[in-house]
């Protein structure tokens, strides 16, 4: 198969040694490639530029190899350099660009700090995500995490919970369960999806007692998915559907907003969690987690849930 591409994200940050360390664990199980500038990976990783992904396959069992993108400062850890910020967003759409060729089978991205590129080439998304389905030129995504624990999305993501009533529309939870039931079927290869929905509020609303949504719209829409054929459950008061029982009877979670779903999957496995973009056409996933300045160039940096990443990607780029 074609080899993954790797970003480098920020280069001060943990990207390049978790990509480093992932590319020493995984070398003989999956192709990649790392893109970059060489400069930034830590010192002593064994690499070679590469000028063409073809050339990857062949090299990937024994060094990493990169395909060079220069970019315009050096790498501190620890501190973002804003002449850095052109050259990460280049690396994105230079990522997708091979993917969309079929020079790569997915993508897995590094962390980026969303404020260095916004200082550093006044960036106009709120973060891969946006990016990605701006390049892609889709209108709709969403953000899956993953682990083989738990797979659950959140139907909205970074807003202030008290926005979250008004936005969780009709339209946008059948969406976010099309594009989830989608995504379920043809990048994890699962034929038949059986979807768990959670409430909005405490105990679904408890009949009106906690809240109304579920009344008001929510039975609804998921009692008419049901009829059109989509495996359906609940909506489910939250408290009550991640523990392993409950897990066994589906095999991705919808939840209403963001700490919803997170909270549940970073308590089952903090260090292996995946973040995968569904409804892109392409095979997107990243490391649950930032930049953590805090402990960049340190040697200490885990890098479990890239190397979950990128073999996540693997295994989707083999079901499709």
């Amino acid at each position: 198969m074609k080899p993954i591409v790797l970003t480098c994200g920020e280069p001060a940050g943990i990207g390049p040694e978790i990509a480093a360390q992932a590319w020493a664990a995984l070398a003989d199980r999956v192709p990649m490639m790392w893109l970059g500038d060489p400069r930034h990976l830590p010192a002593g990783t064994p690499h070679e530029v590469i000028t063409k992904p073809e050339q990857a396959a062949e090299l990937s069992n024994r060094v990493l190899p990169v395909l060079r993108h220069a970019f315009s400062g050096g790498a501190t850890a620890g501190i973002p350099d804003p002449e850095n910020a052109i050259g990460v967003i280049e690396v994105i759409a230079r990522a997708v660009e091979l993917v969309q060729s079929g020079d790569a089978s997915a993508i897995c991205t590094a962390p980026i700090h969303k404020k260095a590129l916004k200082d550093g080439a006044n960036f106009a998304y709120p973060g891969h995500t946006e990016y990605l389905a701006a390049l892609a030129g889709q209108d709709d995504v969403v953000m899956m995490l993953a682990s083989e624990q738990l797979r659950v999305v959140p139907a909205t993501i970074h807003i202030a919970l008290a926005d979250v009533p008004a936005t969780l529309t009709p339209a946008l939870l059948r969406r976010t369960i099309e594009i989830t039931h989608q995504g379920l079927k043809q990048q994890f290869g699962i034929p038949e999806p059986r979807i768990a929905i959670s409430g909005l509020n405490p105990h679904s609303g408890e009949g009106g007692a906690m809240g109304t949504e579920e009344l008001d719209w929510i039975n609804a829409l998921v009692s008419d998915m049901q009829t059109e054929g989509y495996s359906l459950r609940g909506p489910m008061p939250a408290d009550t559907m991640f523990h392993a029982a409950a897990r066994a009877g589906y095999d991705a979670a919808i939840a209403m907003y963001h700490d919803q779903a997170l909270i549940p999957i970073k308590t089952l496995d903090f260090d292996k969690g995946v973040n995968v973009t569904l409804g892109l056409p392409f095979i997107r996933t990243s490391p649950d987690h930032g930049t953590a300045f805090d402990i960049a160039g340190k040697g200490i940096a885990n890098p479990s849930s890239m190397i979950e990443a990128i073999l996540m990607a693997h295994r989707m780029a083999l079901s499709t």
